[in-house]
């Protein structure tokens, strides 16, 4: 799951800076039928997500069950309340031990990445696809890391076409020419793994294969760029000007961040090109998510005060993986 980049202290990060949805009128249901078809010489032929409503109604915290998460599960200090703790105002190194353990949870949530990737299909909704993973997750002994942090319902976001991030699971069926972003982190040993890719439904049009292509590939030119001593900055530099290359726009409204025992912390990284101090060093944790776009990388947040899609309508995808500094260059802990 992103952080959101707002102009105060990186401590007190809450909620995106992001245009909202605000008026009262009421949309077709995403998940059900008018289907709102992109057809333009721009962005290609695919079924634009929009809101069911545009009445305000974010979920609201809630403890998951005993049903949902059994008793012998490690939960994270945010699993009863929804409110996770303040950012450590330093980027923590890890030991070998807490490295090992970061490994297993980064293990899992690949996994179940995998897991989930092999369900997307035509006909198959997101709500399904969250409910085995949720399932896989718990059977590994973890817990789903995106449930009730700040209130966020369902085990995993599921971002279809226009839709940036953070998409909450739910009954729409995915149609043929669809694509979708997964994102898992999981909680396991103390420690978060986080990981997510775009995968295709059906025949996705050339269009959409290249941004998803162009997206992977971002993420895979930033990892080698990473090792000890290298700026951070250096990730922006390098996706920004790769995707520039090619036409695309980089989000600049979610960035990657650190992880390890907690779910979101220093560094943010970010994905554009950017002048952010600081420089890698041996046992730093961080992800690295990069959201390339066909237009307007800016973004609206709906009304669920989580979804939030490209202000044009264009389409977005996102890959990502956890990685940690060695001292001879970059271990990728998500990767098959």
């Amino acid at each position: 799951m992103l952080a959101s980049r707002i102009s105060i202290p990186v401590r007190q990060l809450q909620k995106p800076a992001l245009r909202t949805l605000t008026t009262g009128a009421t949309l077709c249901h995403p998940r059900i039928r008018r289907r709102s078809a992109i057809n333009s010489a721009d962005f290609g032929s695919y079924e634009r997500i929009t809101p069911a409503s545009l009445v305000p109604c974010k979920p609201q915290p809630t403890e998951p069950s005993l049903a949902s998460i059994p008793a012998h599960i490690d939960r994270p200090p945010y699993a009863k309340a929804g409110m996770p703790p303040a950012w450590p105002s330093q980027i923590p190194t890890l030991t070998k031990e807490q490295i090992e353990r970061l490994r297993e949870a980064s293990r899992v949530a690949r996994d179940a990445l995998a897991l989930g990737g092999r369900m997307v299909r035509a006909g198959v909704t997101t709500a399904e696809i969250d409910a085995e993973m949720h399932k896989y997750i718990v059977s590994q002994n973890g817990y789903p890391s995106c449930l009730n942090y700040m209130g966020f319902p369902k085990a995993v976001c599921t971002s279809v076409n226009n839709v940036i991030a953070h998409g909450i699971p739910d009954s729409r069926p995915l149609v043929n020419g669809d694509f979708i972003n997964l994102d898992v982190t999981v909680f396991k040993h103390g420690f978060h793994g986080d990981t997510s890719a775009t995968f295709a439904v059906g025949h996705v049009d050339d269009k959409g294969v290249r941004l998803m292509q162009a997206t992977e590939e971002a993420l895979d030119l930033a990892i080698q760029a990473c090792g000890p001593g290298v700026p951070f900055s250096a990730i922006g530099e390098t996706i920004g000007a790769f995707a520039r290359s090619l036409g695309y726009s980089v989000s600049e409204e979610l960035t990657g961040h650190g992880i390890g025992q907690d779910f979101h912390q220093n560094p943010l990284i970010y994905h554009h090109v950017n002048s952010e101090p600081g420089v890698m060093l041996p046992g730093m944790a961080f992800t690295i998510e990069p959201i390339l776009c066909q237009g307007v990388a800016r973004g609206v947040q709906w009304p669920d005060g989580w979804t939030i899609t490209t202000e044009d309508g264009g389409r977005s995808a996102q890959y990502e993986h956890t990685l940690v500094i060695t001292d001879s260059g970059v271990d990728v802990l998500t990767k098959a």
